[in-house]
């Protein structure tokens, strides 16, 4: 199974992981967030992040989800991917989340699509994209 690590500005992370666990019905398994504050020094989040990788790597690798591609926890994010073993995407939301962790017994390359799809498919113009009753 394809571990998950969440990197992200304060408690964002938790509340995502939180509230995935809620819809689930139980928290997933091989999953874990690392909360970023302002006042943290980001070789000692490279040590923290590499502590939970090898936590929650089983041997098919890891998708890392952060929030803002550029900011502190993309910019760690960054330095810790290893092509077809440790990939990241950014932009978290909630239905990226549940997509990924709904169907991780695939490829790591299956993973980072399913997530950037959940992503996109969860962005919805509530008013246009509707179903209307007929």
């Amino acid at each position: 199974m394809i571990g998950v690590l969440l990197v992200t500005h304060g408690e964002i992370g938790t509340a995502l992981l939180a509230s995935a666990s809620q819809i689930l019905g139980a928290p997933p398994a091989q999953v874990m967030t690392l909360s970023v504050w302002r006042q943290d020094d980001p070789d000692d989040l490279i040590l923290r992040a590499r502590e939970l990788l090898e936590q929650i790597d089983a041997g098919d690798g890891v998708l890392i989800l952060t929030d803002i591609f550029g900011a502190t926890p993309g910019n760690v994010v960054s330095r810790l991917l290893e092509d077809d073993h440790i990939e990241g995407v950014s932009g978290v939301s909630l239905p990226m989340l549940l997509r990924v962790l709904t169907s991780r017994n695939g490829s790591i390359t299956a993973a980072v699509k399913r997530a950037v799809s959940g992503g996109a498919d969860g962005v919805v113009h509530m008013n246009s994209d509707r179903c209307l009753d007929a």
